[in-house]
């Protein structure tokens, strides 16, 4: 196992935070602010028995790493990546096909954190990323990921093409989105299934693209030839859900 140490902000992360049963070690909240999150907050902080240090905004601005730390920051015990292996556990153990996200080199922590909440809206088993020359758990991973990361299990691997190899002897496929593949609406996304989006700029890369099984298209309408990445990954998972559901 291996772990990232940081804060998180905003008062929706830091109360998901407190529910998801989280150790928060220390609590810093906006002296004078007493709205109703706030309130909610301070009483969760007392059930807990969190220190908390009452400062001003220029303190939490010293403190804040994404600029919008909304009056309330906390130090939290550090999240710890799962194992691949506890992921299709969990699937069994719910008696579902896996469903599994793996990003290819996603660098920007708010796409990164934005596909961890659509994984977990989903009902995706787990999210997988690449040790190197890609996002971590970050402190703005986890506001963009609204509580999501709280639930929702992220594995580190070492080479995600070795990975995809190992987890196709467990029976799962793969489908990468790529602008030249096959209408999703086309494919058969019901069963045992990876989900692959790629990186902002390069997309999927060439040796991850080759693994896959099926590659998805989102059909569009408009002038421009690509999607945001994590838009992709939603539009992409939710046909998923679809076909899952037999709807």
């Amino acid at each position: 196992m291996r772990y990232q140490e940081f804060t998180i902000e905003g008062r929706n992360a830091v109360l998901e935070a407190y529910r998801a049963g989280r150790p928060v070690d220390k609590l810093f909240l906006l002296h004078g602010c007493q709205d109703g999150p706030i309130l909610t907050i301070q009483r969760e902080a007392k059930k807990k028995n969190t220190p908390v240090r009452y400062v001003t905004k220029e303190r939490l601005d010293q403190l804040s790493e994404t600029g919008k730390h909304q009056g309330v920051l906390a130090y939290v015990a550090a999240y710890e990546y799962a194992e691949v292996e506890d992921m299709l556990k969990d699937a069994q153990e719910k008696g579902e096909p896996p469903f599994l996200f793996l990003l290819d080199n996603i660098e920007d922590p708010h796409n990164l954190g934005a596909i961890i909440r659509t994984a977990n809206q989903a009902g995706a088993h787990g999210v997988i990323i690449p040790k190197n020359r890609a996002c971590g758990l970050t402190a703005a991973v986890a506001k963009t990921s609204a509580g999501a990361l709280n639930y929702t299990p992220v594995a580190r691997v070492a080479n995600l093409a070795q990975t995809i190899e190992k987890l196709k002897k467990e029976g799962i496929w793969f489908v990468c989105a790529d602008m030249d593949g096959t209408r999703m609406y086309d494919l058969n996304l019901s069963g045992p299934i990876g989900l692959v989006i790629g990186s902002e700029g390069d997309g999927v890369g060439r040796l991850i693209k080759e693994k896959c099984d099926l590659v998805a298209s989102v059909p569009m309408k408009g002038q421009i030839d690509s999607l945001n990445a994590s838009v992709a990954a939603g539009v992409l998972a939710y046909e998923i859900v679809r076909q899952r559901l037999g709807v």
